[in-house]
């Protein structure tokens, strides 16, 4: 496993503890502030493997798209990811 999907797995493992974490603060019912804080940890966490996925689907999938001819359908995926992104 390369260096970039150790890092995206890493911030994944994490992000799944957190989760755990708050499912327990939500069924002690601790503070609603301290719950949301978290909960906006753990998306930082998964918007960070994200990046880091489609960092290293840009450098290899439509890199070597592009130099086969074949990139509109790799870039067409890009855009809808973007479309996703953007209309949050």
């Amino acid at each position: 496993m390369n260096e970039e999907r150790k890092k995206a797995m890493q911030s994944l493992k994490t992000a799944k503890g957190q989760i755990e974490g708050i499912i327990k603060m939500i069924e002690d019912e601790r503070y609603c502030v301290d719950i949301s804080n978290q909960i906006m940890a753990a998306q930082s966490l998964l918007k960070k493997a994200n990046l880091i996925i489609l960092k290293k689907h840009m450098h290899t999938c439509v890199k070597d798209a592009c130099s086969t001819g074949d990139a509109d359908v790799k870039i067409e995926e890009i855009i809808s990811i973007l479309e996703k992104v953007m209309s949050k």
